[in-house]
């Protein structure tokens, strides 16, 4: 059995709250310059580069990408044969609280939802799953609300056809407009319960994007992330809003086992700054 003391849960997350929050995802970076590259519009093509050298200025700059750096949620893969010494959700708050003071990050947090109030990270999100083995995954994304405010959950007929969830996801996107800031990553949850769905939604962001055609290869999920990016794309949103080839950078769907009498489907859209960062102990 393997221990890890709570007190390295509070370092690493804390540094993972940093990392994520001034180094831009190396997948993500990739695609906006592939998006410059292929951009043939003035307007949108220099927006990408703005946005590209934005990324650039945080990392040498130990600056934030993003002002709202969002509200953390943690992903722990916890492996089965490790033992926390600690309190772990507790050494989970305080290594985010300890991140974004150190890191000199906006707390947006309130505690109160209803009357708001006093920011602070005594709730912190975590999801929590038990996996094989001897090695556990720490995951944080601290996603900003104004892509969060344009999450979709749709609980569809079991009969519905994937041209349904297709046209379900496109309007979810083309609501979104250019509010959310532009290029988009697209996650998307297919099955489960509704709750389940959102949390699958979320979870796709994490995937590399330099993976997504690889993931589902020959599947019909892989088919259905090629053409919504593709139709996606056709929207003319483009960077910020300003239109050209590249409304979303990429496409991620996760799917679960549901039952006999429905048929989740959730949207959750990252904006063009998709930070996270993990480590594995």
């Amino acid at each position: 059995m393997k221990t890890i003391r709570s007190e390295i849960i509070t370092k690493v997350v804390r540094d993972l709250c940093i990392r994520a929050n001034l180094v831009l995802r190396s997948d993500v970076l990739k695609a906006l310059r592939a998006a410059y590259a292929k951009e043939k519009n003035r307007r949108p093509r220099e927006l990408l580069a703005v946005i590209i050298r934005n990324a650039a200025v945080a990392r040498k700059k130990s600056l934030a990408i993003c002002q709202d750096t969002g509200l953390p949620t943690v992903f722990l893969e916890l492996g089965q044969e490790v033992k926390i010494k600690g309190d772990l959700h507790a050494a989970i708050n305080k290594g985010v609280d300890s991140g974004y003071r150190e890191g000199s990050l906006r707390n947006s947090i309130v505690n109160d939802p209803i009357k708001r109030g006093v920011p602070g990270y005594k709730a912190v999100i975590v999801h929590i799953d038990i996996v094989p083995g001897n090695k556990s995954k720490i995951t944080v994304l601290p996603k900003g609300f104004g892509c969060e405010n344009k999450s979709q959950l749709k609980m569809f007929n079991p009969t519905a056809g994937e041209k349904e969830i297709k046209r379900f996801i496109i309007d979810a996107v083309e609501n979104a407009g250019a509010d959310a800031c532009p290029p988009y990553v697209v996650g998307v949850g297919i099955g489960g319960t509704a709750d389940y769905a959102m949390f699958l939604a979320k979870k796709a962001l994490l995937r590399k994007l330099i993976s997504s055609s690889r993931h589902h290869k020959r599947s019909v999920v892989g088919r259905m992330e090629r053409d919504l990016l593709e139709h996606i794309n056709r929207l003319n949103i483009g960077p910020m809003g300003l239109g050209g080839r590249t409304t979303s950078l990429g496409v991620n769907i996760l799917t679960a086992p549901t039952h006999i009498a429905g048929l989740p489907v959730a949207v959750s859209i990252s904006c063009h700054a998709l930070r996270s960062a993990s480590k594995i102990l």
